[in-house]
This record gives C-alpha cells, sequence and structure tokens, in this order.
C-alpha cells in the first residue's frame, strides 16, 4: 500500500503516512485510486529532507526577526505568544529551505534567502533573495520573485490573500513534515530539556530523578524533516473567476477544487449556482480568514518537471 511504502521511506510512522494520503485525495492529487502514479511520479520525487544543521539554522533566523514581527495570526485578531510565533515563523522558514535543498539537488542552483532582521512585509515577494545557477560565475539578483509558503502535511489548500498572489512571480507551495511539538523536539536533542530545565527541577526539589526520566522519555524526539514540494502556480496565466468544483449534499455544498481568484460573494454565488439552500464550505478548513485573494487546491498546482524547468529554472 502507498501509506506503508511512505512510511518506510520517509521513516515515519504509519499514521502520519495515512494523514498524507488522505489528503492526496481531498487535495485532488491523486486521479482514480492510481495511487502509484501519484506517488512514483509526483511526490517521492518532489521529496527532501532537512537535516539538524538546516533546522537549527532555519530557527536561528526566525529568533533573528522575532522581535519585529507582529504577534497576530496574519488575516486574523488571534494574538500568539512569542514562543508560538516562533515556532510558526521556524516552520515558514523550513519550507523556504527545502525549496533551497529541492534547487540545489534537482536542478544544482545554489540560492540565498532573505532572511535578515528587518520587517517581514518587505520579504513577503520573494524569498529567493540571491542565486547561482552552473553558468553564473558568482550569486546574483534573480531574474523573477519567488515566494515559498508552507503547510503541514494536512494541508490541501495555497491560499494566497489580498494582493499578495501579484507581488511574485511565482507562488510555491512546500508541505512540511512537522508537528506543533516540532521546536521541543529539537530542544530534547540539544540537551536543553535534560539538562537545564529538567536537572533544574530536581535541583530545587520539583521533581525527583524517576520523575525527570519519565518527562525526558515522553518528549518528542528530533528526526529528520521530511518535505514535500506539493507544486507552484505562476502569475502570468489567464484564471478565470469562480473556478471551483465541488459535491452536492442534501442541504449544503462542499468545495474541494479551485483554481484562481477568490473575492467577496463568490459562496454567495455558487449558492445560487449550485441551488443551495444550507451553507458553502470548503473541504477539511470550512472557510478562511479572508475573501479575497487567489486559492488553489493541490491538485490544481503545476509539479512536472518540465513545468519547474520551463516556468521556474529557466526563469530564475
Amino acid at each position: 500500500m502507498a501509506r506503508n511504502k511512505i512510511s518506510e521511506i520517509l521513516g515515519i510512522d504509519v499514521s502520519e503516512a495515512d494523514i498524507i494520503v488522505a489528503k492526496a485525495i481531498d487535495g485532488g492529487e491523486v486521479i482514480g485510486d492510481d495511487f502509484s502514479d501519484w506517488l512514483t511520479n509526483r511526490f517521492l520525487p518532489n521529496i527532501v529532507y532537512i537535516d539538524e544543521s538546516g533546522y537549527a539554522r532555519m530557527c536561528v533566523d526566525a529568533l533573528k526577526i522575532l522581535q519585529t514581527t507582529a504577534a497576530t495570526d496574519y488575516g486574523s485578531s488571534r494574538q500568539r505568544d512569542l514562543g508560538q510565533l516562533w515556532g510558526d515563523m521556524t516552520r515558514g522558514y523550513l519550507a523556504e529551505f527545502a525549496f533551497t535543498l529541492f534547487l540545489k539537488e534537482k536542478w544544482n542552483i545554489d540560492t540565498r534567502l532573505g532572511h535578515e532582521q528587518g520587517s517581514l512585509i518587505d520579504y513577503l515577494p520573494m524569498d529567493i533573495h540571491k542565486v547561482k545557477k552552473e553558468s553564473d560565475k558568482e550569486f546574483r539578483d534573480p531574474a523573477i520573485k519567488v515566494s515559498v509558503k508552507g503547510t503541514k502535511w494536512n494541508g490541501i489548500w495555497f491560499d494566497i490573500p489580498n494582493q499578495q498572489f501579484s507581488h511574485s512571480d511565482v507562488n510555491v507551495l512546500v508541505k512540511v513534515g512537522v508537528t506543533r511539538d516540532h521546536l521541543f523536539a529539537y530542544f530534547r536533542h540539544i540537551s536543553v530539556f535534560k539538562d537545564k530545565i529538567l536537572k533544574k527541577g530536581m535541583e530545587i526539589g520539583a521533581i525527583s530523578q524517576t520523575e525527570a526520566d519519565f518527562l525526558y522519555e515522553a518528549l518528542p524526539k528530533f528526526r529528520r524533516i521530511p518535505a514535500y514540494i506539493a507544486g507552484f502556480v505562476i502569475r502570468d496565466y489567464e484564471y478565470a473567476p469562480l473556478s471551483y468544483g465541488g459535491s452536492k449534499g442534501r442541504v449544503n455544498y462542499t468545495i474541494s477544487s479551485w483554481n484562481g481568484p477568490i473575492q467577496a460573494g463568490d459562496l454567495d454565488q455558487i449558492k445560487i449556482n449550485e441551488s443551495i439552500k444550507g451553507s458553502v464550505k470548503f473541504k477539511s478548513i470550512g472557510s478562511f480568514a479572508h475573501d479575497r485573494g487567489y486559492l488553489f487546491n493541490t491538485g490544481n498546482l503545476r509539479w512536472s518537471a518540465s513545468d519547474c524547468q520551463r516556468l521556474v529554472i529557466n526563469r530564475l
């Protein structure tokens, strides 16, 4: 089965592999029951692995800009504490780093990311700040602006809010195989808990050695992180409005695909088009925090080597 092969090759639990397969179906990446074609030709060729060194670098890069970044989730008013913000930013940086690994491993292109102190808004349109192909003598500015966004294994939507889509020539989506406790796993790996926190707890009498050992073993273990370059979309293409697909229930309608612009009033129009008395929701997520921008399900992303060569590599 596809999940067993993914589990074995990526070195992850079968339950995690189940999520990958299920979301490939939900996102429209798998056509029919042909898991073999998706696995062999799309998923595995677009996998890269982030090692401890890469994780540490992105963790520190996120820390550099942490104090200058708004604590609210993008597109909402929900406040994040500093630890959550750091974890979220690290995950986003891991997606960018994964794409640089992809460019190097698959296309022998060296890159530099724009992870410097300053306003995050300055870097939104262009995550790849310098490139060096085999034909280049030194690093140079890329000829196109490439933006990279990360999501978890369970993501099936590439949501590009407001005017972000028009600011970049190419928008890339990367699924990063980290859970919400990835920082804890790394801290365990570098002995922050064992040699600092738990040791201090024993010194002040808060816990016994047995309790400290139990807590330590219960912490998640760090591993190299698989990342899947799910695909990309280009700005210079004629996208049709209301490019949706889905299924109609007895009362409600579930959108499972989208391929282009989305704006206020679109869901109301779908209710009219499909004669829906109930609600219109997006598969897996329900709704988004905004109603303007561009939206794509992963099945509508470009991902083939020929598309990547023609629309990204040749233009960088």
